[in-house]
């Protein structure tokens, strides 16, 4: 089907034979372009987050040459333009303090340029779903191409995954058992390419999502980042973005409430991150639909986690992709999903997935021998967190699912770093480790810094596990028994900021309970005391943070952003000055 070039939004820019018409092309020709690029093609921007700052993302340079050539090929006219890189490693304190202005410059740009369509290239955890937000307020059709996973790590011949397998030899180290030299060697080797963690951390947990919520090609999201495929793909997706401009194919057509249902049924049979919920919170904000937690809770309770990768499971990012990727799972789960809803291939779920195969079953199981039975988180609530609190029970210890014990406080990440290790530290294996003011205010940011370390003294004794819990986030790498998103947060006075050395403190996963163990009346008069803390920030992008940050239970989104968003430049500013 020939493009209506008249409904192009490009034409507004381009199309016009007066003073702003030919300015505009001037401009471009000045790059070097030929008359024959405005001739009616639609413009198409790659929109891209490389960055040398951002291992995962290094190699999207490559990709969008590739993504390119699909555009030229189906008649598009492809322009990339950089937006925000967030790279989780080397930004401090946090990358999730900036996917908010992330998702304001993806959008800002959609909207204020001349495209008709945008690809998005994505990779580390938080630019996958700023770059989803950020497209779903803009509401230009779109398609992602995530960057991939990076090559696995081998380390005197066994496997190791990025985030997982460094956080296990850490505590070996911690605890004496592992040598300098040999924490030496596993640097050299655990992360051998570009691309993002090789574990089902947050990365992989939301290029799936993406995926599921039908925003890629199907398969798009765990070719590794280095192999030729994922670069073929790419220039599939190029094709592909014209047709959807054709097709007036955009993402509030596709992330909807049964593709955001999708996504989630995704997230528990991957044992996916606990990141992923609110990222997707936020993502639904944008679209003007309501995802409280009880339905992340609901839909756990009835998918089992099927896929046996780390940390809930024994097996790498490359094994499951090899197995057959996210539509070997989708597939085996499809009796759970809602295959009518549109993708962007522009099929449905359920015919995109209906041919897929699984290769290997020792790593993604079938529906009636799950790896876990229940989906890979749970929400939690009771006194401590009365908006929620998340757990990631598949990579958590079944003996510590219900459990009570005496808290060990920590008022803030400074003084945990500063005692967590002190001998005299009055702590055993049955104590629950309390960390406060590590929220979207408290840090600021809500930095991943729940997966509290176990005190060395602990570690040197054998003890490999114990219940933790914080207004903070995890990495999707994370495991052991961590509770995260307490909500409110400490810093707003929410029942976390009042927790004392010594209360008793009941978790029961099962029951989704969590609760302090203090008279009602108790904690109303310590409630009563509590006094807010000063805010990190008076100026600048934190101090706007600050003021307009949502919690946990909410996306963590800011206030003034959720919601559809109809406005375009085009309908107020025709004729922009030079």
């Amino acid at each position: 089907m020939a493009i209506d070039h008249r409904k192009l939004r490009s034409r507004d820019w381009f199309g016009k034979n007066d003073r702003w018409g030919m300015a505009h092309r001037a401009w471009l020709r000045a790059e070097g372009f030929s008359s024959q690029v405005f001739e009616g093609k639609p413009v198409i921007g790659i929109c891209n987050s490389w960055s040398e700052l951002n291992n995962c993302n290094a190699h999207l340079r490559q990709v969008a040459d590739a993504v390119k050539r699909g555009v030229w090929q189906a008649g598009g006219f492809p322009l990339e333009f950089p937006t925000i890189s967030l790279g989780e490693m080397l930004m401090k304190p946090t990358t999730m303090l900036f996917r908010n202005l992330m998702a304001m410059d993806v959008e800002e740009c959609i909207r204020a340029y001349p495209l008709d369509g945008v690809v998005l290239l994505c990779g580390c955890d938080k630019t996958t779903p700023a770059q989803l937000m950020g497209a779903a307020s803009a509401d230009v059709p779109a398609l992602m191409v995530p960057g991939g996973p990076m090559l696995r790590g081998m380390w005197r011949g066994t496997e190791v995954g990025s985030g997982t397998d460094i956080r296990r030899f850490w505590d070996e180290v911690r605890a004496g058992r592992m040598t300098e030299e040999e924490w030496c060697e596993v640097e050299s080797c655990v992360s051998r390419s570009a691309g993002h963690c090789t574990v089902m951390g947050t990365a992989s947990t939301m290029a799936s999502v993406a995926e599921a919520l039908g925003m890629t090609l199907t398969g798009a999201a765990l070719i590794p980042a280095v192999d030729a495929r994922r670069y073929a793909q790419a220039e599939e997706s190029g094709r592909r973005i014209v047709g959807m401009v054709n097709e007036d194919l955009r993402p509030s057509r596709i992330m909807t409430a049964e593709a955001l249902e999708n996504a989630i049924r995704a997230l528990m049979a991957i044992g996916g991150s606990t990141n992923a919920i609110v990222h997707l919170v936020a993502i639904a904000g944008r679209l003007g639909l309501d995802l409280p937690l009880e339905k992340f809770d609901e839909i756990s309770r009835t998918t089992p986690v099927i896929a046996d990768v780390k940390p809930s499971g024994r097996f790498l990012m490359e094994d499951l992709f090899n197995a057959g990727g996210l539509p070997a799972v989708m597939k085996e789960i499809a009796p759970l999903l809602r295959s009518e809803a549109l993708t962007a291939t522009g099929k449905t779920m359920g015919e995109n997935v209906a041919r897929a195969g699984c290769f290997n079953r020792q790593v993604v199981r079938t529906l009636d021998q799950p790896l876990k039975p229940e989906g890979g988180l749970a929400i939690l609530r009771g006194n401590l967190a009365p908006h929620g609190a998340v757990i990631k029970q598949s990579a958590s210890s079944p003996h510590l699912l219900k459990h009570r014990g005496r808290a060990v406080v920590f008022e803030n990440n400074e003084d945990l770093l500063a005692r967590v290790d002190d001998p005299n530290l009055k702590v055993d294996e049955s104590s629950v480790l309390v960390l406060k003011n590590a929220g979207p205010k408290g840090a600021p940011g809500m930095p991943e810094w729940g997966h509290l370390p176990i005190p060395a003294k602990l570690l040197k004794a054998g003890v490999k596990d114990m219940v933790r819990l914080s207004d903070a986030r995890i990495s999707g790498t994370s495991f052991g028994t961590i509770v995260v998103h307490v909500s409110p947060e400490a810093a707003t006075g929410g029942p976390l900021a009042i927790v004392r050395e010594g209360d008793e403190i009941e978790l029961d996963v099962h029951a989704r309970r969590l609760e302090l163990r203090v008279p009602e009346a108790e904690i109303k008069q310590r409630l009563a005391a509590w006094q807010p803390p000063a805010p990190h920030y008076t100026r600048g992008y934190g101090k706007l943070f600050l003021e307009h940050i949502l919690q946990a239970h909410e996306g963590c989104d800011f206030d003034f952003l959720r919601g559809k968003n109809g406005s375009d430049p085009l309908k107020r500013f025709r004729n922009p000055g030079l």
